[in-house]
């Protein structure tokens, strides 16, 4: 589609600052945040603990280092951190559990998602050669399952479970926005549960960089510590901390709008050969997209480059779309149709490929 803009569906961490956005950052108050002293990160701090109604929140630079941090102060070295499948925790973010808190992983339940009693037989039984199991780790949306939203119901009964295993628990809510609008529940309240809960302002939110953990004070000062060790203290990190606040305040609603792009971009892929699509998981602003076994991923997203549209593949025949304040209506919809041409592309290759072969 020569000359066509490109339509960026990778990820919604694409999404550049909207011009009110890049003036209130412009316009930010700032002092040396290690010093405790930027005023624009202490007030961001304040808001996001109150829209978690946890006690404080702590301004990091990425959802991984939050994820981390609430990994590392509620564990010991050579614990085990129950998690779903393909959980960010343990797909994601480097090892960095094991690097920077020398845990492991166990995975309870399958697509992303466990019971309570899924989660109880995942703990081991506790002799002296077996690992302690100090925390387990909910994600909500949870990502590689296409953006779904844990049932709250299920959060309350895992983590009350927990609880009387003398279990931490831990939300890598990097979504809970798109959670709490495409569920109707609160911020507040799907958070409630858990011990610590990080949320990120550069995804669904569409500022710059920057995350938040969230939890009890004496939690977030011992985080605080934390992160300066890691490298994430940073100084005049009001500039940023305004894009987040900004996008704090004026980007929540409008996720309503990427989860219905979402839908419609599903929706324009119904009964293209060789793609499927279930539209009922379709429920924020991911889809997950599955081709044949005659579509390798990586040659649509290469016929799907050329064409104007950047999709990822997120294995071998499988894509992920991800909607986002940079895709509108008609670029949704046009996403489809670029998508659709590059199956044909690759079909139609493997076609004359297979003709070649038999002549």
């Amino acid at each position: 589609m020569g000359g066509a803009s490109l339509i960026d569906v990778r990820s919604d961490t694409l999404t550049r600052p909207t011009s009110a956005m890049r003036q209130a950052m412009a316009d930010a108050e700032v002092g040396d945040d290690v010093y405790g002293e930027d005023p624009t990160a202490v007030a961001l701090e304040a808001e996001v603990a109150a829209v978690t109604r946890k006690e404080a929140a702590l301004f990091v630079p990425t959802g991984t280092m939050g994820n981390q941090l609430a990994i590392a102060c509620q564990t010991r070295p050579g614990d085990e951190v129950i998690v779903g499948a393909e959980a960010h925790v343990a797909w994601n973010e480097s090892g960095a559990a094991a690097a920077l808190s020398g845990v492991q992983f166990v995975v309870a339940g399958s697509g992303g998602f466990f019971t309570a009693d899924e989660m109880l037989s995942a703990i081991k039984p506790g002799t002296y050669c077996d690992p302690h199991t100090s925390l387990v780790v909910l994600e909500n949306t949870h990502n590689r399952s296409g953006g779904q939203v844990w049932p709250q119901a299920d959060v309350c009964a895992v983590v009350a479970a927990a609880r009387e295993r003398g279990l931490a628990a831990h939300l890598d809510g990097a979504r809970l926005w798109n959670a709490s609008v495409a569920s109707g529940v609160p911020v507040a309240e799907l958070a409630a549960p858990f011990d610590t809960v990080s949320v990120c302002f550069s995804k669904g939110l569409g500022a710059p960089a920057g995350s938040a953990l969230c939890g009890t004070r004496a939690t977030v000062e011992r985080a605080r510590r934390l992160r300066k060790m890691w490298g994430g203290g940073m100084r005049q990190v009001g500039i940023l901390a305004a894009g987040a606040r900004y996008a704090l305040m004026h980007h929540r609603d409008r996720l309503a709008l990427d989860h219905a792009n979402a839908k419609a971009f599903a929706a324009a892929l119904r009964g293209v050969a060789g793609v499927r699509v279930d539209e009922d998981l379709v429920v924020t602003n991911i889809v997950n997209v599955w081709l044949s076994a005659s579509l390798p991923a990586a040659e649509v997203v290469s016929a799907a480059r050329a064409l104007g549209l950047a999709i990822d593949a997120k294995g071998p025949f499988r894509l992920r779309a991800v909607m986002h304040l940079d895709v509108s209506a008609t670029a949704a919809i046009d996403a489809a149709t670029r998508l659709s041409l590059a199956v044909a592309e690759v079909a139609g290759r493997g076609v004359r490929q297979a003709e070649s072969g038999a002549s």
